[in-house]
């Protein structure tokens, strides 16, 4: 496609954006490389690999970010941001384009980092066999591995996003035009499976292994399965086969679930200290033994093309407030008072997961908040020392825009266990209850209805509840997130309605940037219902 054009550039851009974080992702932008003296050693690899995590990172950090648009498309959370602000949210979570006629490209910049990000992957793929590996095959299989698995990781949150949209395998210039699902997620499932048996057993931080790539099949194939009413993964993988992955996690042992659930989250885990104008934390830390796999932030992003920050989590801060620990950000996501009250009273993730601006005594100002619920996201919000400073700024970011350092956990050790526990495994009763002990819970029969409400409750905003709707058929997904309800809009009560046929009509999926048609000469062709 004419869009890609601009991917086909020497490689001291197809690498480095900026470093990343973590030790494994500190490296100095390398200016004189190209394709021509490029992919020759094993630091070549190495650095390649790491342009391809950081390309990984990028694509949340513009347009709308896939964590945030996935809570916004659920019924978990409405889309929120301020009162005076475009209703290009109200669009998402209304799944209405006259909601803002002018938004046809609201995740344009997203499209366009998923393939700068792709590129990258294929071009290292396609130069495998120009690297002299020294004889190290292990280090030659676990970078392949590790490439296949961001393949298989990026395709996925596209194919979900817009189902069809063309599948690149190697470096190109050429129009692409749009694959079939069918086509898309065979190619998921071959690049999964590959990283699954090339992989290392190694646990780095931010890195992906054998591990990483067996639990993503899993969630890959319950979506898949679901929505597409099939048995197996486009024949790649059959349901006992994907168990079987499931329990390899595990087993192996590498992973656990972390005690206290809100010791999960920075800002559930945080007590403000007014006294030192500091915040005590139990928090478990990043690459605790519960992260399976998480996209790597740090505070160094600057305007300068360093982009590790998170950017993204600063629209889900509170509208222009803070309320240490809790920081301020752009009031994106409120969330939907059903979801505070689905909890049980005595369950340990209600408090963990959700701010109750009225619960928790915050004199929250709400007349810049549209979409305004008393509710709030707790496990992606920038923190605040007492003093109301940002956390981040503090420390030296940029400021706290682009500065947050909170990863993405991506993928935790909780999921595996449900996701092992819906396959059927003969232990299901004993991850179940697993799960729910940690959240302070007593025994509950596992069934499939109990593991999705459970699933609801445990993985709350992080970017999986509406996946886990859609792949229980289109019309559950289109009735359960369905609203009439009032929300206060600049404090002022306004009626929010969302129409379970808007999302039908859709069939769940987002529009294609028309931008991205345009320069395809429509060989793109935009998804169903969102044409003007």
């Amino acid at each position: 496609m004419k869009s890609l054009k601009i991917y086909s550039i020497i490689v001291a851009g197809a690498l480095m954006l900026g470093s990343c974080s973590e030790s494994f992702l500190d490296s100095t932008p390398k200016t004189s490389l190209t394709d021509a003296n490029f992919y020759q050693t094993l630091e070549d690899a190495e650095l390649a690999i790491v342009g391809c995590y950081d390309g990984l990172q990028a694509v949340n950090q513009g347009g709308v970010s896939f964590p945030v648009a996935s809570e916004v498309f659920s019924d978990n959370c409405y889309g929120g941001t301020g009162n005076n602000d475009g209703y290009g949210y109200q669009l998402l979570d209304e799944f209405n384009l006259q909601r803002s006629p002018s938004d046809q490209n609201l995740f344009e910049q997203n499209w366009i980092d998923f393939y700068k990000a792709i590129y990258r992957v294929n071009m290292l793929l396609q130069k495998m066999d120009q690297i002299n590996w020294e004889g190290d095959d292990a280090k030659r299989n676990s970078i392949e591995a590790e490439a296949r698995f961001l393949r298989a990781f990026l395709y996925f949150d596209m194919v979900r996003l817009w189902e069809r949209v063309p599948l690149v395998i190697e470096p190109t210039e050429e129009n692409v035009p749009q694959a079939s699902a069918d086509e898309i997620y065979a190619q998921i499932a071959e690049d999964l499976l590959i990283a699954a048996e090339k992989g290392s057993g190694d646990v780095q931080p931010g890195r992906a292994n054998k591990w990483t790539a067996k639990s993503l099949l899993g969630r890959v194939f319950l979506f898949y399965t679901g929505y597409y009413n099939k048995t197996d993964l486009v024949g790649k993988a059959s349901k006992t086969e994907v168990l079987g992955h499931l329990e390899d996690v595990i087993s192996s042992t590498e992973y656990g679930l972390v005690e206290e659930f809100a010791n999960l989250w920075p800002a559930a885990s945080a007590t403000p200290v007014p006294e030192t104008n500091t915040l005590e934390s139990t928090y478990a830390g990043k690459d605790n033994q519960e992260t399976i796999f998480a996209i790597k932030h740090n505070i160094t992003s600057d305007y300068d093309g360093n982009t590790d920050g998170n950017h993204w989590m600063v629209m889900l801060g509170l509208r222009e407030q803070s309320f240490s620990p809790y920081g301020s950000g752009w009031g994106a996501g409120p969330v939907n008072p059903e979801l505070y009250n689905a909890y049980e009273e005595d369950d340990a993730r209600r408090t963990a997961s959700i701010i109750g601006i009225e619960e928790e005594g915050l004199a929250f100002d709400n007349s810049g908040q549209r979409g305004y619920t008393g509710y709030a996201n707790k496990k992606y919000i920038p923190l605040a020392l007492p003093d109301g400073s940002d956390v981040a700024a503090e420390n030296g970011a940029t400021n706290f825009m682009i500065g947050q350092y909170q990863d993405y956990v991506a993928i935790r050790y909780a999921d595996v266990l449900l996701m092992a526990a819906e396959l059927g495994s003969a232990n299901a009763q004993d991850y179940f209850d697993l799960v729910r002990d940690r959240a302070g819970l007593g025994i509950k029969t596992v069934n499939p209805a109990n593991i999705l409400e459970e699933r609801r409750l445990e993985f709350a905003f992080e970017g999986i509840r509406y996946w886990d709707l859609l792949r229980q058929g289109l019309e559950t997904a289109a009735s359960t997130i369905a609203e009439q309800t009032t929300v206060l809009d600049g404090g002022v009560e306004t009626s929010k309605v969302i129409n379970a046929q808007n999302i039908i009509d859709k069939r769940g999926f987002q529009m294609i940037p028309q931008n991205q048609i345009n320069l395809s000469d429509n060989v793109l062709k935009q998804n169903d219902g969102w044409s003007n």
